[in-house]
């Protein structure tokens, strides 16, 4: 085996500290976490011998976590009553899980159909042994909420991971097992990612039992790894998770580093000295041949986390073990420690729980000092072997520092890995952009989006000012996807703190709920947009739009001469070259586009006025861009070939007013229809003239608009042939994306090619704009996007029926764009729905990833059992337990009376997942929101069937029927309704 390992991420909960940073600071002061055992686990009476002999156990001590009922299962879209069935080590890990990825600088759901493995170390067993003995109350979901696998599997189907996937019971070492498989399957290529885990909550006092009557366990409920006063073990509990990656993939992908796994090995006492005995030769030849395979010699190893349970023998054991490997001539001793003095033997999460301690002694430079390491076991003889404990924390040296775990199982399989440094990361100054970036979070739900924004906030006001763009890139990719979002462009740092504490509070501005689909609709403008320094703001904040801007010069500049950058670049410039216009709205509309379409803001159909028509057919794919370059600037030039004396005219009236008046002026035509009362006309300037006082007589508002040419008109049919030479020279194809015609006035058909003969109509007849808007419109799209350097079109839309309640954005809304507008419209499509590849907002400077406070799940619901027979208070929000559903009711002869279906449909739908009936809404999704599986969806069928006598085919529940609303109809369509009286319908 060869290569190194990445940790990339990890997240814990450990007695006495509820994240890795309590974690660390326990480690860091050698602090105590071991407590009385919590009234909620088993009976005080459990622990003595009712008949008033020895007692069953000699110690009420222990290592426990806080809160280790609670589970938001409403986040995992799982019922209440799937959730009381399940395993809490199911439940801790499926949360622990997330946070690691989520610390890892990853978005959980976006692992989705990765192929990430999960490796999961874990021995007991006990929530089976309080729900899974009275047979009376078995269900199926207490069937999947027990047994080692599905710790494991279940994180890999909530999160649809396709590596990989099972749980390791090796006993104590289960967690540095699951470690080491992963490492073997990285290497191998059997994952590209693996999350490794360990899990252990303690709910009967069994192994207390047999530890106290084998003689393990510390009566006075101390553990004191290698010290004169070790008695023996004390249990405790943990859960713990790392994401690991090979390394040169985590740094290809830029995700954070905490240490690497330079070699790892497992094997097995074999048939020693008895089967629970420790064997030091087995132990010894672990710990070698992990070193022999991460290529490190021992006396580079500066510290071991010792499996160091601090029992007598076990101490001995190992001690004389770790000196049969660093028992050389070697500059300083080598220092070994063992967390199970600070919360206990947490048995299956042992190994993952003292591979977190060290991976983060990597990361912060410093081995923690070891509790009890002023009481030394003289008896180890440990300086004579090179080994010490540390009775003040260890200052690690540089980044090439290497350090070993152990840990040992009770039957005899053995694991040992060899941690390394993580290598320098790569400086990269922030960059100093006037638009920090977008500041997102997201949750399942508006609660959990408050929290979300309260705990983000925290971390925006600790980290420094200047890396306010990294930290919205990171939130973007680790903190973006779920349903409830918020998503604001702050204006510096003060301001992105506050907006996200006022978030927390409930101020719901910058929030939304995703959509389950968008329609965009793009709008892209054409002559009469212009303007001096047209997109000159957004050229300063935006090194995407910049390049694709440049793309766009760089083909037009050949064919112009000159170049269109100073015409969008100065804002202090008092008029747009004529010659330099058209260009110039290409290049704009073109620009805009790619990088809207490199954000994921992506057409469902493209709708231009006019010249705008050119850049439609880029984005559209039916030209390339060289072919429009060159059909724009061969159009530009002739019309600076044609006399002057043109113009246009716009009108507020239909079209039926101003044809009478058209008819008598032959120079003049009707250029364009934008609307029910919008025409613009186009012609001979003085027939124009003509025109607008007839119009005006009419009571007709009048407008002359600023442009050189009669676009539209008979004073093109000088130029006509000659543009029609050029056009025939472009390459054209068909469309890939709808296109609405302006020229047509409709949707353009799959064989309608934008040819030569096309762009030459384009050039001379009138633009149709308000039918193909209308048509548009008629294709229902939730956002318009218009796309120029000033809102022009969009306010067309306004004026029709189907366009008023449309949303409509824009990257430039005009002159005073402030440049942030890109950003704003991103967030505005996140908050409805979009998932944008954000890559194109930042520079490289900016997408560095920051570690971000994990999602805070809600800890309201709570799920438990107790032995049989304890006597424990009821949790602070207590949940059913496990239990059968109500009986079947006998068959109803009688059909569902037609005013309460609703209601009656409602009710087992809340009845069979175990929600509060006002919480199941009619639209509520029943898989996602209500957690509904295959098995509840059976249920569901037997309840309707039993209520009211009807057959209901599964697969119909399964495959068209998503919300309880759904199944209403569903129902009515199929079966006979009764009026309430008996009268059927």
């Amino acid at each position: 085996m060869t290569g190194d390992i990445a940790v990339v991420g990890l997240d814990g909960r450990f007695p006495g500290a509820a994240d890795p940073a309590a974690f660390w600071d326990l480690l860091m002061r050698a602090g105590h976490a071991l407590t009385d055992v919590p009234a909620d686990r088993w009976r005080r009476a459990d622990f003595h011998d009712p008949a008033g002999g020895p007692g069953r156990t000699n110690t009420t001590v222990g290592g426990f976590l806080t809160d280790a009922d609670a589970f938001d299962h409403e986040f995992f879209g799982i019922s209440p009553r799937e959730a009381a069935a399940m395993d809490p080590q199911q439940r801790l890990m499926l949360q622990t899980a997330w946070r690691a990825f989520e610390d890892a600088g990853l978005d959980p759901r976006r692992q989705a159909g990765t192929n990430t493995g999960v490796f999961v170390g874990v021995m007991s067993n006990e929530w089976a042994q309080l729900t899974m003995t009275d047979y009376d109350r078995v269900t199926p979901h207490r069937g999947t909420g027990n047994g080692y696998c599905l710790v494991a599997n279940r994180v890999s189907y909530h999160l649809d991971l396709r590596g990989p996937s099972w749980a390791v019971d090796s006993a104590c070492s289960s967690s540095l097992v699951a470690a080491h498989q992963a490492c073997v399957a990285l290497r191998a290529g059997e994952c590209d990612q693996a999350l490794v885990g360990g899990v252990n909550v303690v709910l009967t006092p069994a192994l207390n039992i047999f530890y106290s009557q084998a003689g393990l366990s510390a009566a006075d409920g101390e553990c004191r790894p290698f010290s004169r006063d070790a008695r023996g073990i004390v249990r405790g509990e943990a859960v713990a998770a790392l994401v690991l990656r090979r390394l040169d993939d985590a740094v290809a992908a830029g995700l954070p580093v905490y240490a690497v796994i330079r070699g790892s090995a497992v094997n097995s006492d074999g048939r020693s000295n008895g089967l629970t005995a420790p064997n030091r030769w087995a132990q010894q030849a672990v710990i070698a041949e992990a070193y022999r395979r991460a290529g490190v010699a021992a006396a580079d190893v500066v510290a071991v986390e010792a499996h160091g349970t601090g029992t007598v023998l076990g101490d001995l054991v190992e001690a004389n073990a770790l000196g049969g490997v660093h028992g050389v001539p070697r500059p300083e001793p080598c220092a070994i420690g063992s967390v199970k003095a600070n919360i206990g033997h947490v048995e299956g999460a042992a190994g993952v729980a003292a591979l977190v301690k060290m991976v983060l002694a990597l990361h912060h430079g410093t081995v923690p000092a070891s509790r009890h390491a002023r009481t030394e076991n003289p008896d180890l003889r440990l300086a004579e072997k090179g080994l010490r404990l540390l009775t003040a924390p260890l200052r690690l040296r540089g980044r090439t520092s290497t350090v070993g775990v152990s840990s040992f199982g009770l039957g005899g399989t053995n694991a040992h890995l060899v941690l390394g440094s993580a290598p320098a990361p790569t400086a990269a100054a922030p960059a100093a952009g006037t638009v920090p970036g977008v500041l997102t979070v997201s949750a399942n739900g508006p609660d959990g989006l408050r929290r979300a924004a309260d705990l983000l906030a925290r971390d925006v006001e600790r980290a420094p000012s200047r890396l306010l763009g990294q930290l919205c890139w990171t939130s973007n990719a680790v903190k973006s996807s779920g349903r409830h979002r918020l998503a604001f462009v702050p204006t510096d740092h003060r301001d992105a703190v506050d907006r996200l504490r006022a978030a927390a509070d409930g101020d719901d501005t910058g929030t939304g709920r995703a959509r389950s689909t968008l329609s965009l609709g793009w709008l892209v403008t054409g002559q009469g947009a212009q303007h001096p320094g047209m997109t000159g703001a957004l050229y300063a904040a935006s090194g995407a739009y910049r390049r694709a801007l440049h793309e766009a010069d760089d083909a037009l500049t050949p064919l112009l001469g000159a170049s269109v950058l100073d015409t969008v670049r100065d804002r202090t410039a008092t008029t747009v070259p004529a010659e330099l216009a058209q260009p110039a709205l290409f290049a704009v509309g073109y620009a805009l586009g790619r990088v809207l379409d490199d954000l994921g803001v992506r057409p469902d159909w493209l709708l231009g006025h006019s010249l705008g028509e050119f850049a439609v057919a880029v984005h559209a794919g039916a030209l390339t861009l060289a072919g429009a370059a060159h059909l724009v600037a061969l159009r530009s030039r002739l019309m600076a070939r044609l006399p002057a004396g043109g113009g246009m005219l716009a009108a507020r009236c239909p079209v039926e007013v101003v044809a009478p008046v058209l008819a008598a002026e032959p120079l003049v035509d009707l250029a364009a229809v934008n609307g029910p009362r919008d025409v613009v006309c186009a012609g001979d300037a003085a027939a124009l003239d003509r025109v607008a006082e007839a119009l005006r007589g009419q009571r007709v508002a009048v407008r002359r608009l600023d442009v050189p040419y009669a676009f539209h008109s008979p004073l093109m049919d000088p130029v006509l042939d000659e543009f029609a030479r050029g056009a025939a020279e472009v390459e054209v194809r068909p469309a890939r994306r709808p296109v609405y015609s302006g020229l047509r006035g409709r949707l353009l058909g799959p064989d309608e090619l934008m040819d030569a003969d096309y762009w030459t109509a384009h050039l001379r007849e009138p633009v149709r704009f308000a039918d193909a808007a209308a048509a548009a419109l008629a294709a229902t799209p939730t956002h318009l996007v218009e796309v120029g350097p000033r809102r022009v079109l969009s306010p067309l839309l306004r004026s029709m029926p189907a366009g008023r309640t449309v949303p409509t954005l824009t990257a430039c809304p005009g002159p005073y764009a402030t440049g942030a507008e890109l950003w704003e419209l991103t967030a505005r499509l996140h908050r409805d729905g979009l998932d944008p590849d954000w890559t194109a907002l930042y520079e490289p400077q900016q997408r560095v990833l920051r570690r971000l406070s994990p999602y805070p799940f809600s800890t309201a619901a709570r799920f438990w059992i107790s032995a049989p027979g304890a006597a424990t208070p009821e949790p602070s929000h207590p949940m059913p337990e496990p239990a059968h559903l109500r009986p079947l009711p006998a068959p109803r002869p009688a059909p569902p009376p037609a005013d309460h279906l609703d209601d009656e449909v409602l009710d087992l739908v809340a009845e069979v997942c175990g929600y509060p009936r006002h919480q199941v809404a009619r639209d509520a999704s029943l898989h996602e929101q209500l957690g509904y599986d295959s098995i509840m969806v059976v249920q569901l069928k037997e309840r309707i069937e039993a209520r009211w006598g009807i057959p209901v085919d599964v697969r119909a529940l399964l495959t068209e029927v998503g919300t309880p609303g759904q199944l209403v109809d569903h129902l009515r369509s199929r079966v006979v309704v009764s009026d309430g009286e008996g009268h059927r319908g």
